[in-house]
């Protein structure tokens, strides 16, 4: 890339830190606008890089240091921001909680990743603190927004309430800048066979999302990059937000994805970039037709997966010049990636050579497997503290991942001899919904409390919208002489599940199917499929 405006370090490793990258933009371009929320809050990267080393101090205040953990709680907006830079800037380790979270899907991240301090906002401060209660190493919690009363919880809230707005009169942090091998944040990621596993991601990590994005796209100082996708997930954060840094261009966040808004939004704020991930384009693309459908001023969006029938709806409906696509996953980067000027619907891209080694290998033996031949994406990096440092706090499932020094990604696909992959299914017992990894098995754990329920097991089946990915289906095997209902399941399930994770679909068996062995098979499950079951869109 050689836009004189995007970093100067772009290309060299020993630099790969994204508050340092702040930092050179922050000197060079202090006026030039970075964020514009589509509520109307601005943000340009003098002002970032300020307000970052003041919420590093006011972290550093309260006792926090580089290296420890910091939960945070946070809508898409400015402040996610300023507490990721913020922390970023200390050295400290930002671990990003889906805002959907709650019960026991929130108690396991937080307990796991030992977190004393949280930066909560106040609409979600309920569901964090009924979560919260018990939970050693927790002490206090910033709450962003107006909490009631102000500054202090109720007699028996299990943390102390302190207000996150605070950051604006602390001195500002001037220690020194973390290296690219310190840990920036935790993300945590749904497994199949156990509760989220905290991605440990280096700073080298972090910054390899956006640079693959300015290889892929093209990005430069004149794009102006859309961002719907939640800050706490890599996609939204470091592919998108964090490749607009490195490229020193604008970017426009929105709250919350709205497919009526979607083209409004576009044609405003006239981005030129975006990023669509599973059901998302779907639905924009089942939004009616409009006169004003071509009426905007983007050139690329990077949908994946990229169905044909949504890469042929944005070229010829829209008329975006160019559709990419790309695969990964929070552990492992990007590692393949769509290019522009390739039409390859279906396609996730090639394989990113320059940073990483991809290979598709038999499942059993990890040995590759012919061009073309279906088999598990197996990854690792070229570069140093270029890919995860592992699960915090499960060794066990770190190694098992890095299975003769290759990550399995769970994922089946296909590859051309020229490094072209097609991503096919998965091959873990992982549902994908709304852009979400669902763990069966954390579902189950909710719903089998539920009184009269003797056995369950949740698995995948096709969305009936094309594109649409997974719904949840729930099998539950009653008590004996139990007068359960599947709408006392779903009612269940919809106090306890996150959005996301609530199923659509309930089927009160008699049995459910196993292996010699005992185990469920899921797979017996997925192909019986939803016929039959209580539906709730339906019923």
């Amino acid at each position: 890339m050689s836009d004189p405006r995007a970093y100067t370090g772009l290309d060299d490793p020993d630099r790969w830190v994204l508050p340092a990258v702040l930092a050179e933009q922050a000197a060079r371009r202090p006026e030039a606008c970075w964020i514009e929320t589509t509520g109307g809050e601005t943000l340009s990267f003098g002002q970032a890089a300020a307000d970052a080393d003041r919420v590093a101090g006011f972290f550093a205040g309260l006792g926090v240091g580089p290296g420890d953990h910091v939960a945070v709680m946070l809508p898409n907006g400015l402040d996610i921001v300023r507490a990721w830079l913020g922390l970023g800037r200390l050295g400290a380790v930002a671990v990003l909680l889906n805002t959907e979270l709650s019960g026991a899907f929130l108690r396991h991240p937080l307990e796991n990743c030992g977190a004393a301090t949280a930066v909560v906002d106040a609409t979600l401060l309920p569901a964090f603190e009924a979560a919260a209660q018990g939970v050693p190493a927790l002490c206090r919690v910033l709450v962003a927004g107006p909490a009631d009363p102000a500054g202090a919880g109720p007699a028996d809230a299990p943390v102390a309430r302190l207000a996150w707005e605070g950051w604006r009169d602390a001195p500002p942090w001037d220690g020194p800048a973390p290296r690219p091998q310190d840990i920036a944040c935790v993300m945590y990621t749904s497994g199949t066979s156990g509760p989220a596993k905290g991605v440990l991601m280096p700073h080298a990590h972090c910054y390899l999302y956006g640079r693959g994005t300015i290889d892929s796209v093209a990005l430069n100082a004149d794009d102006r990059y859309y961002i719907v996708l939640p800050l706490f997930h890599a996609n939204g954060l470091l592919m998108q937000l964090g490749a607009t840094l490195i490229a020193g261009c604008a970017t426009i966040v929105r709250p919350r994805f709205s497919a009526s808004a979607w083209l409004d939004d576009v044609r405003r704020h006239r981005a030129t970039v975006t990023n669509c991930l599973g059901a998302l384009a779907a639905f924009v693309v089942a939004q009616p037709p409009s006169p004003l459908d071509r009426d905007h001023a983007l050139r690329v969006v990077c949908n994946a997966p990229n169905a044909p029938e949504h890469d042929a709806a944005f070229r010829e409906r829209f008329g975006v010049p160019d559709v990419t696509s790309g695969f990964g996953m929070t552990e492992v980067n990007i590692p393949v990636w769509g290019r522009l000027g390739e039409r390859a619907p279906g396609e996730a891209g090639r394989v990113y050579a320059r940073y990483f080694e991809v290979v598709v290998a038999d499942p059993a033996t990890d040995r590759p497997v012919p061009a073309g031949e279906l088999g598990e994406i197996l990854v690792r990096p070229r570069m140093p503290f270029g890919f995860m440092a592992g699960y915090h706090g499960m060794p066990q499932q770190t190694v098992e991942a890095w299975r003769n020094l290759w990550f399995h990604t769970g994922d089946a696909a296909t590859m051309t001899a020229d490094g072209r992959v097609t991503f096919v299914d998965r091959i873990k017992d992982c549902i994908r919904r709304r852009g979400e990894n669902i763990s069966a098995t954390e579902v189950e754990a909710v719903i089998a409390p539920l009184r009269g329920v003797a056995e369950v097991a949740a698995f995948a089946v096709p969305s009936d919208i094309p594109g649409g990915e997974d719904e949840v289906m729930l099998a539950v095997v009653p008590q004996p002489g139990a007068a359960l209902t599947e709408a006392q399941v779903l009612e269940h399930a919809d106090r306890e599940l996150p959005r996301f994770a609530r199923p659509r679909y309930v089927a009160l068996v008699d049995a459910l199917p196993r292996t010699s062995t005992g185990k469920v098979q899921r797979a017996a499950l997925r192909r019986a499929g939803s016929a039959g079951a209580w539906d709730r869109e339906r019923t």
